[in-house]
């Protein structure tokens, strides 16, 4: 690698992989394409290897790129709390911000996340609001939100910042007691967790070609922290976020083939909003470090 890297091309980098292409990462930057093309071809030379292989759907990243991303994200977080401090940034942002997340990332993804942000924004003080329903951001209700589906309000401005993978998880001692399932097929035989009102997991056994009726949950609630709790207890077999997973050692996954469509995380914000110092400072901060715990 030469010793006159630059470091500013990293952002370029980052841009291209969370967005699959040089267009997409264009956009995001408000650049042009040829320019992001240009920062990619750069950062190759310079670190001697390819990150990303060019297909007619767009860019490849390869093995090596997936790797320096880590490193890469943390540079990016490194520079823009840098920023924040050069600039007197914390002092000009003293107040509230009120923000939004489904249960299971308000209660198990964001509060390490936000103790990161009070050790980088102390003036700042949280209002975190957890609920399933997804937040009127027009009306006021919330200046941030965490979604799974992409608002489709104009005044809004959204940025996917990852996704949260699923997967087919059950308790050791449920396991121990009942067995575990070799293939998909062998789900029908066990005690299921499932849904109440919402139709998400019987849509996913009717995709995967397998015959499940509402009434073969053992359990059904719609609220997500009470059916992480039930997995958790050895009520049956369930599907939820890797991340909430890794918080139990004792809740272990099966049926690794069987592959759950991951869901996309939306950053939103309104705006208007967005112009405050404040709000984007912790839009900023939650686009960045989101990820990383994800």
């Amino acid at each position: 690698m030469k010793n006159d890297f630059d470091w500013g091309l990293a952002r370029s980098f980052l841009a291209a992989l969370e967005h699959g292409s040089l267009l997409g990462a264009a956009r995001a930057l408000r650049a042009s394409q040829p320019t992001i093309g240009r920062h990619i071809a750069e950062l190759e030379s310079q670190l001697g290897v390819t990150l990303f292989e060019r297909t007619g759907r767009g860019l490849l990243p390869t093995a090596m790129a997936l790797q320096l991303a880590e490193s890469a994200r943390a540079m990016e977080a490194g520079a823009l709390a840098l920023a924040r401090r050069a600039t007197g940034a914390q002092s000009a942002e003293a107040g509230s911000v009120r923000i939004t997340a489904s249960q299971p990332v308000a209660c198990y993804l964001l509060p390490a996340v936000l103790a990161q942000l009070r050790a980088e924004l102390p003036d700042i003080q949280v209002e975190l609001v957890a609920s399933n329903a997804v937040a009127n951001l027009l009306r006021r209700e919330a200046d941030i939100a965490l979604r799974m589906v992409a608002p489709d309000q104009a005044t809004l401005v959204a940025r996917r910042i990852g996704r949260v993978t699923l997967g087919t998880y059950a308790h050791r001692d449920y396991l121990r007691r009942r067995g575990t399932p070799r293939e998909p097929a062998d789900l029908l035989g066990h005690e299921l967790v499932g849904s109440d009102r919402n139709e998400d997991i019987l849509q996913g056994f009717a995709d995967f070609g397998l015959p499940v009726q509402r009434e073969q949950f053992q359990l059904r609630t719609d609220d997500l922290v009470v059916y992480w709790q039930a997995v958790r207890a050895g009520l049956g077999i369930g599907f939820v976020a890797d991340f909430l997973a890794r918080t139990d050692p004792a809740v272990v996954p099966v049926l690794p083939m069987l592959k759950i469509p991951p869901l996309p995380l939306w950053l939103a914000v309104h705006r208007e909003v967005r112009a405050n110092r404040r709000i984007r400072a912790v839009y900023d901060f939650l686009a960045q470090a989101v990820p990383r715990v994800l």
